[in-house]
């Protein structure tokens, strides 16, 4: 039996990419899963079906991260249906790829609002929850700590979520819950292609590029990022904590600059 077996697992932004690799993963390990998502219920309720098909417990709840009463709402309900939570994973993300000439005032707030309130409202409504302790993992990316054309709102956010990380650990020490950060490179993912188009390149040529950057030689999947996660949340990984962890395939230390 894996050691996640009926423990209770939210994941913000679960519908796709890395969030539903995240929560089919732990799914497949017995954990009962809390499907986020904002507006497409649909791809939703496949994640939450294929969580069904493992013999795992699920629930999709739309919950838009921007807004606090909702992210209220969707602990209230996590609460009411499993009376706990073990598992907190935070994945979702938003901004808009600009120049930072081109940056506007609800650019900087939708950013923040998704990648650093709700993170801090989240573990803040988790934490009374983890009473046996828990485990609570941010998403950051590469962006944080090097230059991307147009990522600099995203970064910027991302940068601040590791520091948050790194108080988190430290403020909830003593109480079994550990907090820790994954900074993935670049994922093959919906949100990879979004990003080519915003820098005027196709997918494969963003991609090629970075393959031929990366030792392993490959692009990142979700899959290979929820690994990591899944390692995060499992007893072997009790003794690391305020950490953020690259998993880039040997990018950033072949390529310095």
């Amino acid at each position: 039996m894996s050691d996640l077996a009926d423990k209770v697992a939210l994941v913000t932004g679960s519908s796709r990419g890395v969030g539903r690799a995240t929560a089919l993963l732990l799914g497949s390990q017995g954990a009962r899963v809390v499907i986020n998502y904002r507006r497409n219920k649909a791809r939703a309720q496949q994640v939450l079906e294929r969580i069904q098909e493992f013999g795992a417990e699920g629930l999709a709840i739309a919950a838009d991260l921007e807004d606090p009463e909702q992210i209220d709402d969707m602990f209230d309900a996590i609460g009411e249906r499993f009376g706990r939570l073990d598992i907190f994973v935070a994945n979702a993300a938003a901004t808009a790829f600009k120049d930072l000439m081109e940056v506007q005032p609800h650019h900087l707030h939708r950013t923040f609002a998704i990648t650093l309130d709700a993170f801090v409202q989240g573990v803040q409504r988790a934490v009374p929850l983890m009473q046996g302790g828990g485990r609570i993992i941010a998403l950051s990316g590469l962006d944080s700590r090097r230059f991307l054309a147009k990522h600099a709102v995203l970064g910027a956010a991302k940068a601040a979520l590791e520091t948050l990380v790194a108080y988190w650990a430290c403020e909830l020490a003593g109480t079994g819950i550990t907090v820790n950060g994954v900074l993935p490179g670049l994922i093959d993912s919906d949100s990879g292609v979004f990003y080519a188009r915003a820098v005027g390149l196709s997918w494969e040529e963003l991609a090629s590029r970075y393959r031929a950057r990366t030792p392993q030689g490959r692009i990142l999947t979700p899959e290979d990022v929820a690994g990591v996660i899944a390692v995060f949340c499992s007893r072997a990984a009790a003794m690391i904590n305020g950490q953020t962890r690259v998993v880039d395939g040997g990018l950033m230390p072949i390529n310095r600059v």
